[in-house]
């Protein structure tokens, strides 16, 4: 009777992370749409739809998502049937350290040269470019999340390191399954990302990257194999890094980054449907932003290209009225978030931001809202608005029965 019971108890919990895996991240995604959409009289047939068109896509990236967490958690528990090769090549400082220690593998930090070299005594390689290419690669590395924690400083390191490349319509740039050992910036041209689920089964499309886009990087940040194939649907031209200077320069801004606003995001109130490959790809297209008290953050009638969340700090909301003087309308506080309206709608600001003390924000541009948050945001501002106004009718009632 024990065991049947320790079996039930094994099932139960395959099931919930079943579920959890692969069941609610697309439930969560349906029933955003659903919201939007709102069908009434053709909502199974819009459900069948959306399972056969959006529904694959959006499944294919949950398997992605679940392949890239499988492929870090195989590197993590692989034998170390070398350990005693890896030694030979471990500095002697870094061996002494090692056995002092005993410190463990992982997979972020499982390059020794990485590990056990410092930034500073570490000499970039330059490879000679014009002016306009420098500029060309600047901008791009402006588009991309991945390079926005860099002061500039690093940054210039990595436009002298980058290497540019050309791929015909066709040409394979990686292959799943193989060692990475650099990443891509798109500056021209689309690609197309592939997945085979099982060694044996046909390759399936992702998605497709287009200019400003990076892809590659996760190999590199989690010393894993590639999770995908890329290959050029178009002629392309891409800027390439390699893994020495990924890693000194890149990885650990990024791994820090992440960790801080995932840490964050993960107390968010319209960040809760999201899982957390998800949620770190918001922490990766995040910038920080700090303001003091008295400052503007938005100004009403102002253009909208920035969604901002209260990292920590207050501010207030207020509208400008005929007489000169500004009403104060909402108070924003740590978790908070404003700016959605005019990015959603497409309108100019509808109150001004003021900050009532020094407060940071954690901010995203208009491309990564409407990709990263957008639907989630038109839902759950749907949804807030129905409240407000439920607790307004209900208040006028109140009142109404009080007279």
């Amino acid at each position: 009777r024990f065991i049947c019971l320790f079996q039930m108890s094994s099932k139960e919990k395959a099931n919930r992370q079943y579920v959890d895996q692969y069941v609610n991240p697309l439930l969560e995604k349906l029933v955003v749409d659903l919201l939007i959409k709102k069908p009434k009289n053709n909502m199974v047939e819009f459900i069948v739809n959306w399972m056969n068109t959006k529904g694959a896509e959006k499944y294919k990236d949950i398997l992605l998502s679940i392949d890239h967490q499988q492929n870090i958690a195989s590197e993590d528990s692989e034998p170390e049937d070398n350990e005693e090769q890896v030694q030979e090549l471990l500095p002697k400082a870094a061996l002494i350290e090692q056995k002092a220690k005993k410190m463990s593998r992982t997979s972020v930090s499982a390059e020794v040269y990485g590990k056990y070299h410092n930034k500073d005594d570490f000499v970039p390689k330059v490879i000679q470019k014009t002016a306009a290419l420098k500029q060309s690669i600047k901008q791009r590395l402006q588009q991309a999340f991945m390079f926005q924690a860099l002061d500039d400083k690093d940054q210039e390191v990595i436009i002298d390191a980058m290497e540019e490349r050309s791929f015909k319509t066709g040409d394979v740039v990686i292959t799943q399954g193989e060692k990475g050992d650099h990443m891509y910036l798109v500056d021209s041209g689309k690609l197309d990302c592939y997945r085979r689920p099982t060694k044996d089964a046909p390759e399936q499309f992702i998605k497709k990257y287009e200019e400003g886009d990076t892809f590659g990087e996760l190999a590199l940040l989690y010393n894993a194999p590639r999770a995908a194939t890329i290959k050029a649907s178009s002629n392309c031209k891409l800027f390439v890094l390699d893994r020495e200077i990924f890693n000194h320069f890149v990885k650990e801004a990024q791994i820090k980054k992440r960790e801080r606003y995932e840490n964050f995001l993960a107390k968010v109130e319209l960040l809760d449907t999201i899982d957390p490959y998800e949620r770190s790809k918001v922490a990766d297209a995040a910038k920080s932003l700090k303001m003091k008290a008295g400052e503007y953050i938005v100004k009403q009638g102002d253009k909208g290209d920035t969604f901002y969340f209260v990292e920590s700090g207050q501010a207030i909301a207020t509208k400008n009225q005929e007489n000169g003087l500004q009403e104060t309308v909402f108070e924003y506080k740590e978790g908070d978030y404003f700016g959605e309206l005019a990015l959603l709608r497409d309108t100019p600001r509808a109150a001004n931001i003021i900050a009532k003390t020094d407060i940071s924000l954690v901010a995203l541009d208009r491309r990564a809202f409407k990709r990263l948050i957008g639907p989630i945001a038109v839902s759950y501002t749907h949804l807030r608005a129905h409240e407000t106004g439920r607790n307004l009718v209900c208040r006028l009632l109140l009142e109404k029965k009080k007279k």
